[in-house]
């Protein structure tokens, strides 16, 4: 009782009545952020778990859809695949997405930017200080909802050096299973093709006489017929593999994404930009992405896995703190590794038309007049057939440019049409052209952030012909096709040359067309090369791994140690097939002893 006696006699009883109940009042309050806080974290882990997979997935394209496919074979696999563009089909249907499924109509996607990311390089110092225009895949299928449909596997040796620059057990002999894997040919399985893929891989149709007068010239010209490029002999000239099946482009959305969009352990975002990898440390969690204008977060429990391309990949790493130090300290972003080989090492083919004037009016000249195109549209969209259901590029061929070239180093593509700037001008006259370009070009350039803004295109600087060697294989281009030309067997159909034109002879001449003419191939690749730890210029191991980091992979063109000696969309698909293995932790496929082509001498040309 005195105790409490002394205690009241300290102070007036409305001080002490104030002072218990402010008491009261701030415990109430601590209750209540305590409990506010206890509530918001569990909110935040809630939403983070329904925000969480095992795979995120960024990019829809060529290699995005493959891991899609295969990582979700596991029923306990969950994968969140992430696309910057839109679906590949409207309201479910690929004929209202004409523009991308009718292989005639493949320049449309080429000249827009609604499915193309739309980019342009920097000033080529070497070539008359042209802007280049790349156009790469921003939607369902990426690059193979818009290229050529042209399904070239490379050279067996172009593999075999691969695992000499580090990438081991990517040999030859461990990667023709993975193509194999992914292949199903109409022609059926054998030693080189594949029977029970998802990729349909067909020939084309049109038994067009202008196809058969430049393969009977090839031969008069004194070169092979092969039967299978991407089989025992890519060496010579012959029918061309094409991602066409019934009258359809077949892309990857197509062959791997829609048969697994119906697997609950699968969610596809479209329209969604990825901005930045998210990191504890160095171990890779998640992804923060915009969509509808609205900032969010995936996570990733095991990995995230980059997809995107060979400009996109090494765009988002630097956006995430991996790449050059001093190049991203420049631009106030936060180190998280020194990777200097992130954006360098950008390797593309080029290439340029050789155009002749067709004496006969049986080129697609006509068929791209506007009364025959309807004819040509309504007849795809009825049956899938006729012109518009091939790309038209159904022959072609690999030759060697000199003597002592141990394995063919430029490549032709066919076409009995006038191609004129990507496409984007109508053509004006009967003609025939051939797509040539030297394939192991060694030209090499790099691309940079331009800024911290992702919508921001990186600069790209493929430094174009800037080596006397590229200089000279381009000389070769052109007088090589214009030997094949000459031939007896083009007698009856030719006109004057177009392009480069009579006037064009001397090599200054020649080389003057070159920088004027020439244009990208659309195989921009290698800016987050593959190879060993002890090599300052990789990027990732041969496992894909993201080197000096964890729980981060790339897996698309970019990995590539060196540039295949072909196009890139059949073997960026291999290496999709194959990394999926690897992160499934199953042993690699492979081949071994498969017989491969080689030249009698390397004395003469051909």
């Amino acid at each position: 009782m005195s105790y409490l006696t002394k205690g009241v006699k300290c102070c007036s009883p409305v001080n002490q009545m104030h002072k218990v109940a402010g008491t009261l009042f701030k415990a109430h309050i601590l209750g209540i952020n305590k409990q506010f806080k206890i509530s918001r974290t569990s909110s935040q882990l809630r939403s983070e778990k329904a925000n969480s997979y095992n795979y995120v997935i960024v990019g829809a394209g060529s290699a995005g859809c493959v891991l899609a496919n295969r990582l979700t074979e596991d029923p306990l696999s969950t994968v969140l695949l992430l696309e910057a563009g839109p679906k590949d089909t409207l309201l479910g249907s690929k004929r209202l997405m004409w523009k991308i499924h009718m292989p005639a109509a493949l320049t449309y996607n080429l000249c827009d930017e609604k499915y193309n990311w739309y980019y342009h390089t920097t000033s080529q110092k070497h070539m008359d200080n042209r802007i280049m225009y790349w156009p790469r895949g921003r939607v369902w299928g990426g690059s193979s909802s818009l290229n050529a449909m042209v399904y070239i596997r490379g050279h067996a040796e172009d593999y075999n050096r691969w695992s000499r620059e580090g990438a081991v057990g990517w040999d030859y002999e461990h990667c023709l299973p993975y193509f194999k894997k992914a292949q199903t040919h109409e022609l059926g399985p054998d030693q080189y093709r594949g029977g029970n893929g998802p990729l349909y891989v067909s020939r084309g149709k049109t038994n067009h006489p202008l196809h058969h007068a430049f393969l009977e010239a090839t031969q008069q010209a004194g070169y092979p017929f092969t039967d299978d490029m991407n089989g025992y002999q890519q060496e010579g000239f012959g029918w061309m593999d094409m991602t066409i099946h019934q009258g359809q482009r077949w892309s990857t959305a197509s062959a791997y994404l829609r048969s697994a969009i119906s697997r609950p352990n699968l969610s596809v975002a479209e329209k969604t930009l990825v901005t930045k990898i998210l990191f504890q440390g160095t171990k890779s969690i998640g992804v923060e992405y915009v969509k509808n204008g609205q900032r969010k977060k995936a996570f990733a429990s095991k990995e995230v896995i980059l997809s995107g391309g060979a400009i996109n990949s090494p765009q988002l790493l630097m956006l995430s703190g991996i790449g050059n130090a001093d190049d991203l300290k420049k631009l106030g972003i936060p180190v998280v590794c020194h990777l200097p080989g992130v954006g360098q090492n950008l390797q593309d083919h080029l290439e340029v038309y050789v155009q002749q004037k067709c004496t006969k009016p049986i080129t697609l000249y006509n068929a791209q007049k506007p009364v025959n195109m309807m004819r040509i549209g309504l007849e795809w969209l009825w049956k899938f057939t006729g012109e518009g259901a091939t790309a038209h590029l159904e022959s072609g061929g690999f030759i060697r440019s000199e003597p002592g070239v141990p394995h063919p180093d430029i490549q032709f593509h066919f076409l009995p049409s006038q191609v004129i700037d990507h496409g984007r001008v109508a053509s004006t006259m009967e003609a025939y052209q051939v797509h040539v370009g030297p394939m192991r070009s060694t030209s090499v350039g790099w691309l940079k952030l331009k800024s911290i803004d992702p919508n921001d295109h990186p600069i790209i600087e493929p430094n174009y012909m800037s080596t006397e060697r590229d200089i000279w294989e381009f000389r070769q281009c052109v007088k090589l096709t214009r030997e094949i030309f000459a031939q007896k067997a083009f007698e009856k159909f030719r006109g004057p040359e177009i392009q480069p034109g009579n006037h064009v002879q001397s090599d200054k001449e020649i080389d003057a067309f070159i920088r004027q003419k020439a244009d990208s191939a659309y195989h921009p690749s290698c800016t987050c090369k593959m190879g060993q730890l002890s090599d300052t210029t990789a990027v990732v191991d041969p496992q894909t791994k993201v080197i000096g980091v964890e729980n981060l992979r790339v897996v698309d063109a970019s990995i590539m140690p060196s540039v295949v000696s072909g196009n890139l969309n059949a073997p960026t698909i291999m290496i999709a097939e194959k990394a999926a293995d690897i992160i499934k932790g199953l042993p690699s496929l492979q081949e071994k002893n498969v017989p491969v082509y080689k030249p009698k001498t390397l004395e003469t040309q051909r």
